[in-house]
């Protein structure tokens, strides 16, 4: 493979590094959503603690966080690499 050939094949990739970065970064944010929305689990099925079901965090915060991960997603996926 020349040298010439060899060059055009590295700089062909689909996403660079401040693409993969960002799913990264988006990733973890809707790990975090997700995570929060799930919340914890009850030692008595025979109670119904409303605090822990209706709280802040798994009602307003959870669902942003996972909206705002899949916007970086989609930002991260649609973004064009840099070419140097």
């Amino acid at each position: 493979m020349s040298k010439e050939n060899k060059q055009t094949s590295e700089k062909h990739t689909l996403f660079g590094k401040q693409n993969y970065s960002l799913m990264i970064v988006g990733l973890v944010v809707l790990a975090a959503g997700f995570f929060m929305l799930a919340g914890g689990k009850s030692s008595n099925p025979n109670e119904f603690h409303p605090e822990e079901i209706y709280s802040t965090g798994r009602i307003t915060i959870a669902p942003i966080l996972i909206v705002l991960g899949f916007i970086i997603e989609i930002f991260a996926i649609m973004r064009k690499a840099k070419t140097n």
